[in-house]
């Protein structure tokens, strides 16, 4: 062996020695004033497997007996050895055995002694060498779980929050799925991070939610924070076919036998119409806010059209209001999991994350910039703050302009009319390529091109006054940036990334568990307009969020739309522009009718929170600030107004 090769080969086993010592005796607050990265100091291959099954409490199968949750463990044998208590991260998904995890589908995989060999994704492999146990849950009807799928019911939630309860003491488990030898978590201190994406990111919210003690972090990735939204907005059904055909997705052969009363609660508690039920309070999040006690690092694609950005709009709003710990980064993708859009970044902020949100280091990461954007193709910026100090609503009015349909955009209150007819065979990207020309489905006002940059940070609402011409008609409002660019093309089936043929590795390979994953980079498209945020609504929810009702034709209808957050930037030179239309193909269901809808001007406006607020507009639309500004302070994401959700207790 060279003299270099030796002396860098005992530098490192002395470094290992070194850390692990520190690890076993020192002071937790030694110890973090000392260490301010946890090091991958133990060994991957020989950590404990096993598996156990949490008591939920609840018989949602109707067996007669108490469902059992499956939990899959991977943690370090040497800290078991030394008696060192160690902290956790979970990921609790249906997913393990249906259809996998990450980009590339990964499953669960077993030994003969049932015993997970390849837990999907690279948690385990990167953090257990690096002292934390991952467990992954198999929610409640489930791959090895008892119970039923109640999509993000009590039984989706409780079977998750059970498996925090017996990290912390406060729950049962047993060591197999029958049997009555129990288990103890006498392993870990309690400490529990929750991550994951989609569903397992609205897990992560809804467990959260509850309030439970020993959660001390979540990271969401395209999570879903209140599930009406995911199946309707304001009375307007979205595309998809209701919580039963997610329910049929995961279910397993056990579950799908005999959950069938399960199911037809989530067929009968979800009517199409659109109408606020029982069902929906259960499963909103948003409004159990104020019980949140972990820090939240939230992750979303803002060209997510399955899980939408109204989803982190208003859950970060009900977050900042409680005084909750927060960080946010915001990508041009759509629902992509940024180990696939920004890996090696990714990787090492969550390390740091959970390092001080679970281990105690002082490492800084909560001094730094609140929010990363990403605002070209792999070109990020960040925010101290989201949405940024000095965000402020502002009024912009639509005006006539000289054509039918093609309007101004601007801070005075225009008069007049327009007329929509829908045409559910038209979207919003036809609208906006269409945006100069009259035409019968949609109706536009754009501003000048601007001569400075604009942006845009949070929600945006959009107040209608519309007439309609028959007893059911929808809404739909977009934010458009009107002018060339280079964005992530999110709508093909990558959703702003291509998969390509090489690997990288993050984390310790074992036979049956590989810490290399496929690369990716991203897949952009030259566009001539880009869509900044939609909303959608039907009219006939005009008085309550809560229920529609029919129309009266020739009565105006005042609604105000809810827009998805967004964080954009219009440069100068670019135009933005405002399109109120009817149904948005394949995005929202049509009506049953085909209304044509006249648009009192004078009592249609647009809120959108600028940084800057009126001013900069003023400043960027017109070359100066003579407009009276109308603006209100942004505190969080949306601007204060009324709600219509069902209080906590229900109707």
């Amino acid at each position: 062996m060279p003299i270099r090769m030796r002396f860098t080969t005992w530098r490192m086993l002395a470094t290992v020695a070194t850390a692990a010592l520190m690890a076993t005796f020192l002071t937790p607050a030694t110890a973090h004033a000392a260490v301010r990265e946890s090091r991958p100091v133990y060994s991957y291959e020989n950590a404990i497997r096993e598996a156990v099954w949490v008591d939920t409490g609840l018989d949602y199968d109707r067996d007669g007996k108490t469902d059992r949750v499956a939990v899959d463990i991977v943690r370090p044998r040497e800290t078991a050895q030394q008696g060192r208590k160690i902290p956790v991260i979970m990921d609790a998904s249906p997913y393990y055995s249906c259809c996998g995890r990450g980009n590339e589908s990964q499953k669960k995989t077993y030994d003969a002694n049932g015993n997970v060999v390849q837990m999907p994704l690279f948690y385990d492999n990167y953090f257990v060498p690096r002292g934390y146990a991952f467990v992954g849950v198999d929610l409640a009807g489930t791959n090895r779980s008892d119970g039923c799928v109640d999509v993000g019911g009590r039984s989706d939630i409780l079977s998750a929050k059970a498996v925090v309860d017996w990290l912390n003491g406060r729950a049962k488990a047993y060591t197999s799925r029958t049997g009555t030898t129990k288990a103890k978590a006498t392993w870990t201190n309690g400490r529990t991070g929750m991550i994951g994406k989609s569903w397992d990111g609205t897990i992560a919210n809804g467990v959260a939610a509850t309030g439970v003690e020993g959660l001390k972090t979540i990271v969401p990735i395209s999570g879903i924070s209140s599930w009406y939204d995911y199946y309707f907005q304001q009375g307007a059904p979205l595309y998809d076919s209701g919580p039963h055909g997610l329910s049929n997705y995961v279910d397993s052969p056990d579950a799908r036998a005999k959950c069938q009363a399960v199911q037809q609660m989530l067929v009968d508690g979800a009517p199409r119409t659109g109408d606020w039920t029982p069902l929906w309070t259960e499963r909103d999040y948003v409004k159990d806010a104020r019980k949140v006690k972990a820090s939240v690092f939230l992750i979303h694609g803002m060209q997510d059209l399955n899980v939408r950005m109204k989803h982190v709009g208003q859950w970060w709003d009900a977050l900042a209001k409680n005084g909750v710990e927060r960080k946010i980064w915001l990508s041009q993708t759509g629902h992509v999991d940024p180990f696939d859009f920004r890996r090696a970044e990714w990787v090492d902020t969550l390390h740091r994350w959970f390092d001080h949100e679970l281990l105690g280091y002082d490492n800084g990461i909560d001094r730094e910039p609140m929010a990363d954007i990403e605002r070209h193709p792999d070109q990020w910026v960040t925010s101290k703050a989201w949405p940024p100090r000095g965000t402020d609503t502002t009024t912009l009015r639509p005006a006539k302009g000289s054509q039918a349909g093609v309007g101004t955009l601007g801070l005075r209150k225009g008069n007049g009319t327009e007329t929509v007819t829908d045409d559910p065979q038209h979207s919003e990207t036809d609208w906006a390529a269409h945006i100069d020309q009259p035409t019968p489905d949609k109706a536009g006002f754009v501003t000048k091109p601007l001569t400075r940059d604009l942006r845009l940070a949070g929600s945006s609402e959009v107040t209608v006054t519309a007439t309609p011409t028959t007893s059911t008609a929808h809404l739909s409002a977009v934010l458009v940036d009107l002018g060339p660019d280079t964005i992530r093309d999110y709508s093909t089936s990558g959703e702003g990334i291509a998969t390509l043929t090489d690997r990288t590795c993050w984390g310790v390979s074992t036979t049956g568990d590989s810490a290399c994953f496929k690369g990716t980079k991203a897949k952009t498209a030259d566009v001539d307009y880009t869509v900044v945020s939609r909303g959608w609504a039907d009219l006939g929810n005009y008085a309550s969020d809560l229920k529609g009702v029919p129309l009266t034709p020739g009565k105006p209808y005042t609604i105000t739309l809810d827009l998805a957050a967004t964080d954009h930037v219009v440069p100068a030179g670019h135009r933005l522009a405002l399109i109120i239309a009817g149904t948005d193909k394949d995005l929202i269901d049509p009506p049953s009718t085909t209304p044509t809808l006249t648009l009192d001007l004078s009592r249609t406006k647009a809120r959108v929170p600028l940084v800057g607020g009126a001013p900069a507009f003023a400043r960027a639309a017109t070359g100066s600030v003579s407009a009276t500004p109308d603006t209100t302070p942004l505190d969080g994401v949306t601007a204060p107004r009324t709600t219509h959700r069902i209080p906590e207790g229900g109707q």
